[in-house]
């Protein structure tokens, strides 16, 4: 990804960036980027080559449409939080449960 000597890191950084903020972490079970922005993000060959949601969030030209279907995303948005939020807790409890089965007491 850079080079040897390094010296073109920050022609890399951007797609680097863009990698691990649309990757599921496994502490929430959903990516840092649907996680801020409500919604999962869409790739640039999605642009090029429609895909279904794009196709979908294309059909909804109609303010009213747009308003009925964001307001069912905003909903969605506290759902899915709470969801990380609680798989983030399950996965801190395996994690400390597999540290304190390796301590050995002194």
């Amino acid at each position: 990804m850079v080079s040897k000597t390094g010296r073109n890191w920050h022609l890399q950084i951007h797609p680097a960036l863009w990698a691990y903020r649309t990757s599921i972490r496994t502490p929430t079970g959903a990516t840092p980027y649907s996680l801020v922005f409500r919604t999962e993000s869409i790739i640039p060959l999605e642009i090029e080559i429609p895909s279904l949601r794009i196709s979908l969030r294309d059909y909804l030209n109609k303010d009213e449409d747009y308003r009925v279907a964001r307001l069912a995303e905003l909903e969605l948005l506290d759902e899915r939080r709470i969801r990380a939020l609680n798989h983030l807790k399950v996965y801190q409890h395996r994690i400390s449960r597999n540290y304190n089965k390796r301590i050995i007491p002194r």
